[in-house]
């Protein structure tokens, strides 16, 4: 077993690795670069668009590789379902819980709000200035929503690991 277990711990590593690294690297890199690549927020919101889409095929895999390896790690404890409140462990383990409960509303709330329908419409020059702006900073905040609870997620499963 402990040869398995090693190989959920890596296979929950690499998603989280997908997962958080994908989102930073959009937010800090890709994002500010994009004002080089078009003039006008349409266009910026359509580029955008699009490469959250392409990043969706890895990152969604990712996080669900995540949830069942995190829910895999976490047996030993779920057995014994009087330990979840009276340990540190347990706590910890329920605050990273509610996060993930946080990160997937977020996240659930993006892909609604960049639906297809909407895609089309601003390729189509069918969406006003005004919308195109409140799209844009929805999917901003959205955005680091995202980022911010992935990296807390993150700090969790470090006081897990560490045995806090």
């Amino acid at each position: 077993m402990p040869l398995f277990d090693a190989l959920m711990m890596w296979v929950h590593l690499v998603a989280a690795s997908i997962w958080v690294g994908g989102s930073i690297f959009i937010g800090i890199v890709f994002a500010p670069l994009l004002k080089t690549m078009s003039d006008s927020v349409a266009g910026r919101l359509s580029i955008m668009i699009r490469v959250g889409r392409k990043f969706n095929k890895i990152a969604v895999p990712s996080l669900v590789a995540l949830m069942a390896t995190g829910i895999y790690n976490s047996s030993n404890l779920l057995r014994h379902p009087n330990l979840i409140l009276s340990t540190t462990y347990g706590q910890i383990l329920v605050v990273k819980v509610a996060l993930v409960i946080i990160l997937l509303i977020t996240f659930a709330i993006h892909v609604r709000l960049i639906r297809t329908e909407i895609e089309s419409r601003i390729d189509s020059g069918q969406v006003s200035d005004q919308l195109l702006q409140k799209i844009r900073s929805r999917i901003i905040t959205l955005g680091r929503i995202t980022v911010i609870v992935s990296v807390a997620i993150l700090l969790m499963a470090a006081l897990l690991h560490s045995g806090i």
